[in-house]
């Protein structure tokens, strides 16, 4: 990874496998992996989970998107990050990312569907807490979920 551009290290802080807990009763976890490939130029995520248990809402049942993949890069104009999502169901999605001072942001403006997503990092890095809203209009928003990721322990990996 000699020669990346240093805002790329910032990603750093993800590599690896996290648990991933929605707030969300009846719920239960999932797993993500961040993973560098082509020599760091860019960083890929990978989140499975067990099929929602039928003590989950119904429209997460009905709208589980899993498996997921992101593929993060980097516009060394601005130092901010695209995220190109896309899972299970066949959504594709474009969002933008910033990842400094242990605040994480994420956000897409679609028309009638936008979102964001705020999480912060724990002082050792080891967790993160984080929400993601949704706007149809981009002025008025709506918690969609809470969300907790805690970095899964290396002797068990």
């Amino acid at each position: 990874m000699d020669g990346r551009h240093p805002a790329l290290a910032r990603l750093d802080l993800l590599v690896g496998r996290w648990t991933v807990q929605p707030k969300v009763d009846g719920l239960g976890s999932a797993w993500t992996e961040f993973a560098w490939q082509d020599d760091g130029l860019f960083l890929r995520q990978f989140t499975d989970a067990e099929p929602p248990p039928p003590t989950a809402p119904q429209a997460w049942r009905d709208h589980a998107p899993f498996p997921t993949v992101s593929l993060f890069g980097l516009d060394d104009a601005t130092e901010e990050f695209t995220m190109l999502y896309a899972d299970a169901r066949g959504v594709h999605r474009v969002y933008r990312m910033t990842l400094a001072d242990g605040e994480w942001r994420i956000w897409r403006h679609a028309p009638g569907f936008n979102q964001r997503f705020h999480g912060t990092f724990s002082a050792d890095g080891d967790t993160v807490n984080a929400r993601w809203e949704r706007s149809e209009d981009g002025r008025t928003w709506d918690l969609d979920f809470e969300i907790t990721y805690v970095r899964a322990a290396q002797a068990g990996m």
